[in-house]
């Protein structure tokens, strides 16, 4: 049997507590193609090129593997349309300029900002409920609750519909996860989910347009400006986009924080003493500890020239984000969390013109979760280093984190 590369061994779920070291390795040879064509992109300069470069295709259809198991397609498989970050320009600027000017600044710039309270409210109950115990599981009790109940109130789900979304949520990572099946098999069981997740919203778009709220898919249905109102099916696909991807990273957000903090005692005390930490903090561990490890499914539409190496065109490419967030190339002391960092241009959210659409509502959650569990917990401690992680190669997070305490402060 053959030696698994260096990616192969990053996509063994053994390596998943600390990838880091196999990123380093694989930065070395920083254009690798793999046994199948796909090439593996890792060094900071080479991904933001790519991410920039209008001949590098997000829409899966552009893969020449992708078979007739893409919703979408042409032959009408099941399931919801590709959502506006599958698609590439023309259709994505525009769906995702419909999208945003219901979401976020310049159109609707208080929805975000003014959820602060609200958010803080939602977190200051979950820690209520921890009291009179000594040992909780944060993910489990606090970072997929918080998330969760924030987007089904930025979209306008029902209080009582948001435990099936855990439901789905699960199914439509497991169907990314590039250890799971053939891509053709995994877009196929991710199909299959979205048939059942588009007669929900679809559903749910039925009562905001009989009673619109304030709430995102009530703008998106009563949006009358040009170039508007996005049609019923790009609506439901962006619901879809949000409900699942807009929580999803944001648990692995919160969770891959409290752990860091609790590796650095040091800074945990810190931010306890200096609030105003906790903005640098965030982003240096969207760099340090990122939940979005790397973007798949890409491919080239032409050959592509990246430092000496010609990427054919229909290539699949994949973009290690986490690598590239730690090249000592771009970063000074790569491997050492600094909240302190100056010009911290990480790659997080990635870059470009998929720049991660729901990055202002993962940092305000993080800004808000982050500093009331280091000022409520007394003497917080780790249970178990490393903690199980979830087997997903992409989406990395624990899959628990039990913390043990001596007392929740009021």
């Amino acid at each position: 049997m053959a030696q698994a590369s260096v990616y192969e061994q990053i996509l063994d779920p053994g390596s998943r507590a600390n990838p880091f070291p196999l990123y380093a390795e694989l930065r070395k040879t920083p254009v690798r193609r793999e046994a199948d064509g796909t090439y593996v992109v890792s060094s900071y300069d080479m991904i933001v090129e790519l991410l920039h470069d209008p001949r590098v295709s997000s829409d899966p259809r552009s893969r020449p593997d992708v078979g007739a198991a893409t919703p979408g397609s042409d032959d009408g498989a099941p399931g919801l349309p590709q959502a506006f970050i599958q698609r590439d320009p023309p259709d994505h600027d525009q769906l995702r300029h419909l999208a945003m000017r219901q979401f976020g600044p310049p159109h609707t710039p208080g929805r975000i900002e003014g959820m602060r309270p609200w958010l803080a409210d939602v977190a200051t109950g979950l820690i209520d409920g921890f009291a009179g115990k000594n040992q909780v599981d944060i993910v489990d009790d606090f970072a997929y609750p918080l998330p969760v109940t924030a987007i089904c109130k930025v979209l306008g789900v029902p209080l009582e519909d948001q435990p099936r979304f855990h439901r789905w949520a699960d199914a439509v990572v497991e169907a990314i996860d590039p250890t799971t099946g053939t891509f053709e098999e995994r877009m196929g069981r991710r199909n299959q989910i979205l048939l059942e997740l588009g007669e929900y919203l679809n559903g749910l778009a039925d009562d905001h347009a009989r009673q619109p709220g304030d709430d995102l898919i009530s703008g998106l249905i009563t949006d009358t400006e040009p170039p508007g109102p996005m049609s019923r099916e790009d609506l439901l696909a962006t619901a879809d986009l949000l409900l699942i991807a807009g929580h999803e990273t944001t648990v692995n957000l919160i969770a891959n924080g409290m752990l860091t903090l609790l590796r650095h005692p040091d800074v945990l005390d810190r931010l306890n003493r200096e609030p105003g930490l906790i903005n640098g903090l965030i982003e240096e561990l969207l760099r340090y500890e990122p939940p979005v490890q790397m973007l798949p499914n890409r491919a080239t539409l032409a050959d592509i020239n990246v430092d000496g190496t010609t990427i054919p065109e229909g290539s699949p490419l994949i973009l290690v984000l986490a690598a590239g967030s730690r090249d000592p190339e771009h970063f000074p002391d790569p491997d050492l969390f600094d909240p302190d960092r100056t010009n911290n241009q990480h790659l997080g959210y990635g870059s470009g013109i998929h720049y991660c659409f729901g990055a202002p509502l993962a940092r305000a959650e993080a800004q808000v979760a982050l500093p009331e569990l280091a000022r409520r917990l007394v003497n917080p401690r780790l249970v178990t280093d490393p903690p199980p992680y979830r087997p997903n190669p992409i989406l990395r997070g624990p899959s628990h984190l039990h913390v043990e305490f001596d007392a929740v402060v009021p």
